[in-house]
């Protein structure tokens, strides 16, 4: 199956074509903003770290950052940077580059402050947002389509309708050679079992038992359980009762493929190896989003039986539920109601094929409903201390 995108320098391809403005640290996200705003097709992103991180932390925070500047949705890349915080301007700019596409570094103390330095940015965004217009749609096969699979306020009908609607259309995009990631590692305990056995590789799904192994024990070394927050209130009223009920409703977004592997929050999917992935992330949903999206994920499904407005700065974020009511009450926020497997007896494999169609075309440039209300949630998973 044939698609349209923008063809990037490393041989992948965007289904948009944002201009970055990628702020180091917390210092220059107001800057980087107001240098976005300059500029047509250009957007940033409030990144609130980049200082004062150190060891994993400060790792997982750079391989966010510079994942999110290497997807293929972004056609360039302008970092900004105060100039001593600890993520470094130009550390970022060497990683990014790696991928071919434009990339320019400043700071705000080099530049002399934060009027030289919009200025300045200004001129250089401005510039690679007129090469970027230059640029024309050529058609690409669907299997280098990366899918972020992701819920948030789920309630019964989760389980019952949207995630095994997303699981179809994630089963076929598998089948078609295309890539589906399947994250939020809380939300898999009590499922563990049932998702180990589906890894191609044994080594892969021991990886992915000590990923869960280990967010347990991390919540028990704090003196705290993590089912005091999973589920969340309003699963609760919405009618889940257990983070075990609710992990085996998560788990159906991965539809039946076998598992291809195992990721790090925000590790890029490897280009020669392509499926079913598993990434560990936290149950938010924007740390989570993000993490996907930094993964190399073009585009999201996201399923919500309570309802959510969610988006995403760079990725088309597609929302779908499985409660018609929550459908009807937000219908300027959600895209599609899988909730008419239950109320009008439509059949999970036609409600799969909808989502797939509507997917294709937000891939050739259809905007979803969090798009077209400028949604652009993010937020980075932080696993460690700042000191």
């Amino acid at each position: 199956m044939k698609i349209k995108g923008y063809k990037r320098e490393n041989g992948r391809y965007g289904i948009r074509n944002y201009l970055l403005i990628l702020p180091a640290s917390v210092c220059a996200s107001d800057t980087a903003a107001r240098i976005a705003s300059m500029v047509d097709g250009a957007v940033a992103i409030p990144n609130q770290h980049g200082c004062c991180q150190i060891g994993e932390d400060y790792l997982n925070t750079v391989r966010t950052l510079v994942g999110f500047a290497k997807n293929p949705n972004v056609g360039a890349c302008l970092i900004v940077g105060l100039g001593c915080e600890g993520i470094q301007a130009n550390v970022l700019k060497e990683q990014i580059a790696e991928s071919g596409k434009p990339v320019e570094a400043i700071t705000i103390q080099e530049e002399g402050g934060t009027i030289k330095t919009i200025a300045k940015g200004t001129q250089i965004a401005a510039a690679m947002a007129r090469e970027l217009g230059k640029q024309n749609k050529v058609e690409f096969d669907i299997s280098e389509i990366v899918l972020g699979l992701e819920c948030g306020g789920s309630d019964p009908t989760s389980g019952l309708a949207s995630n095994p609607t997303i699981g179809v259309a994630s089963d076929k995009l598998v089948e078609l050679g295309g890539s589906s990631i399947l994250s939020e590692t809380t939300e898999v305990i009590g499922a563990e079992h049932l998702i180990a056995a589906r890894f191609k590789d044994p080594k892969d799904s021991e990886v992915f038992l000590e990923m869960v192994k280990a967010v347990e024990a991390h919540s028990a070394a704090s003196g705290n359980d993590l089912r005091e927050g999973q589920p969340t209130p309003g699963n609760k009223e919405g009618g889940l009762t257990t983070i075990e009920e609710k992990s085996l409703g998560c788990m159906h977004k991965a539809g039946h493929s076998e598992f291809t592997g195992v990721l790090k929050y925000a590790e890029e999917i490897p280009a020669d190896k392509k499926g079913l992935y598993f990434m560990d992330s936290p149950g938010q949903d924007i740390d989570s989003i993000t993490g996907m999206v930094a993964s190399g994920a073009q585009v999201i499904v996201f399923s919500t039986g309570r309802g959510t407005p969610t988006g995403s700065p760079i990725a088309p974020v597609i929302k779908i539920t499985g409660n018609t009511g929550t459908y009807n009450n937000m219908i300027d926020n959600i895209d599609i109601n899988a909730g008419k497997i239950i109320t009008e007896g439509v059949s999970l494999p036609d409600m799969g094929e909808e989502l797939f169609d509507l997917m294709v075309k937000v891939c050739n440039g259809e905007q979803t409903k969090a798009e077209s209300l400028g949604h652009r949630e993010f937020g980075i998973y932080k696993i460690g201390y700042t000191y």
